[in-house]
């Protein structure tokens, strides 16, 4: 059964909130001005007294609410989603899945130009029907109540999903884990996927340490296993903490706003094209938003798990053809992402039909270069309607 939904958070959730940003003790912070040490103080402490103060949730609920939710049960667990049909003359379904430390929100800049093409200066003829779930654990999939669930099952629950929304075949797209999901729908699934485009490119063992070698790093690529191996080796502790004791951290993000902040304000700042300064990319309502879908559903600690789910259940393929992606692929990689593969493996792994380097934009693609994204999708897909 499918569900309408409206969020709809009650006054004491947010009075809560308010009450606990308003008694935050935070740590001393000093030789940190530049974010060195983990999260800076002293702007910390500015969101936080904005948070509590001046930010208006309600007005982001009702933004929320313009769109179309739902909510079904799928294998017993709750998934909320955005279903947006198209407007043109043959819309192609299409499912795009998050990250963490994303939510559904952070794709909100693109829904309406992939709906309605033609009222965003394009072709009604490239027209979406947009379905944009939160991942089990995240947002309003929640609650989740048991172990086990990782981005393979995840593809497997959203096969289910478009089936149960009429869609026999569908095109996918992701970034962060949800290139994972989006790559393992085009793998496992090939025969419903009409095609998937992912702005996170890498082996579906990735999490388990299966990186491409050195020297497959080609012209044009220059820096980027330097880059790679630079990010696992100084900026990585989060992934190895939420892979193995996600538990632990929960009680502490669960219990307090500020430490939620801080814990996903880094990572916002340090893996989006910034230049370290955060608001160049996200307002301070953008922020607060995302600080407060993960803070009312209370979905920290069970979206940290996720990263605990992959490296307990490794992936495991589901045929041993080559390419292992066999559906039609796109990659669109951002020179500021946190990760960038090699072309050159990739033509081996997917079944690479386009690949595109984008010069400006970090890890949260749809939020950062919303407009490079829809252009790449509606070029890409046109040829596989």
């Amino acid at each position: 059964m499918i569900e309408p939904f409206r969020i709809d958070i009650a006054d004491e959730v947010l009075d809560d909130l308010k009450s606990r940003l308003r008694r935050t003790r935070l740590a001393a912070d000093f030789g940190n001005d530049g974010w060195e040490y983990g999260t800076n103080g002293a702007y910390l402490q500015e969101l936080l007294r904005y948070w509590a103060a001046d930010y208006d949730w309600r007005m982001h609920e009702r933004a929320m609410n313009d769109f179309s939710h739902f909510r079904t049960v799928i294998d017993e667990l709750p998934i909320h989603f955005i279903h947006e049909r198209g407007r043109g003359p043959k819309p192609m379904p299409l499912i795009m899945s998050h990250g963490w430390p994303w939510t559904f929100w952070d794709l909100q800049k693109v829904i309406r130009p992939l709906t309605d093409p033609a009222a965003f200066g394009g072709d009604a003829a490239d027209a979406f029907d947009v379905i944009i779930p939160s991942l089990p654990g995240f947002g309003f999939s929640t609650p989740l109540t048991r172990p086990g669930v990782n981005f393979s099952r995840t593809a497997d629950m959203w096969v289910s999903l478009m089936q149960r929304l009429g869609y026999e075949k569908f095109a996918a797209q992701g970034g962060d884990f949800g290139a994972f999901v989006t790559a393992q729908l085009g793998h496992k699934y090939a025969a419903k996927t009409l095609g998937v485009h992912v702005h996170l490119a890498g082996p579906l063992g990735m999490i388990s340490g299966n990186m491409p070698d050195a020297s497959m790093f080609g012209p044009g690529e220059e820096g980027w296993a330097a880059g790679n191996a630079a990010f696992l080796e100084q900026e990585s502790a989060y992934s190895r903490l939420q892979s193995t004791k996600p538990q632990t951290l929960a009680y502490g993000l669960n219990d307090s706003p500020a430490g939620l902040c801080a814990w996903i304000l880094e990572k916002r700042r340090r893996w989006s094209d910034c230049g370290g300064e955060i608001e160049r990319r996200f307002s301070k309502d953008d922020l607060c938003t995302t600080m407060t879908l993960y803070w009312v559903t209370q979905s920290m600690g069970t979206s940290a798990r996720f990263y605990a789910e992959a490296k307990r259940n490794p992936w495991v393929p589901s045929h041993d053809r080559q390419p292992v992606v066999e559906a039609p692929t796109a990659v669109l990689l951002f020179e500021k992402d946190i990760v960038k593969l090699p072309r050159r493996w990739a033509e081996r792994y997917y079944n690479l039909k386009r690949w595109n380097v984008a010069q400006t934009g970090g890890h949260f693609v749809p939020m950062e270069e919303p407009e490079i994204l829809v252009q790449d999708l509606r070029e890409f897909f046109r040829a596989l309607r």
